[in-house]
């Protein structure tokens, strides 16, 4: 089976209400389930396969889910109270690459920004880990935090809004 066959599997599984979906062919068998925290396990046992393989394991390969865009990324509970006019007033922070979310510098530090603190084009808000990376990222507006979307170490995706201000 090839990867890109075993990549359109794991998507139609995906975005199906399929639980679990079992496979095989030429003596390869595919075992995809829909895990509680929306990652595929996928197990692979094939003949052909040289490494040595756990008993009733097979070999297991993490997949990610298909990215959220960033439309999405906000749900309605998390979406600000603000409407029409106050809206347009709001700047969102948004992250510029995918990774994971920190609020503080260290988990025993106090966080970057939080709700009504006063920012500037420079003010680190949070950071964004990357492949073992720190990214730190700016506000690149003056202003007031208004709403903190994301939570401490949660995935975020690229474009995903992180932060509004209400812009002075």
């Amino acid at each position: 089976m090839k990867m890109h066959e075993l990549r359109e599997l794991i998507r139609l599984v995906d975005e199906s209400k399929i639980e679990e979906f079992e496979l095989e062919n030429d003596g390869t068998k595919v075992l995809i389930k829909k895990a509680l925290s929306d990652r595929q396990a996928v197990a692979i046992d094939s003949p052909a396969e040289v490494r040595p393989v756990e008993p009733e394991q097979g070999n297991r390969v993490e997949a990610a889910p298909a990215p959220v865009p960033a439309t999405e990324a906000i749900s309605p509970q998390q979406a600000p109270a603000a409407t029409g006019e106050e809206e347009a007033d709001l700047h969102k922070i948004v992250s510029p690459m995918v990774g994971t979310f920190y609020r503080a510098p260290s988990p025993d530090s106090d966080p970057y920004v939080k709700d009504g603190s006063r920012v500037d084009e420079k003010t680190v808000v949070c950071i964004v880990e990357a492949m073992k990376l720190m990214n730190e990222i700016e506000a690149e507006v003056r202003g007031e935090i208004v709403k903190v979307l994301v939570e401490n170490g949660q995935l975020v995706e690229y474009g995903q809004p992180l932060f509004l201000v209400k812009a002075d």
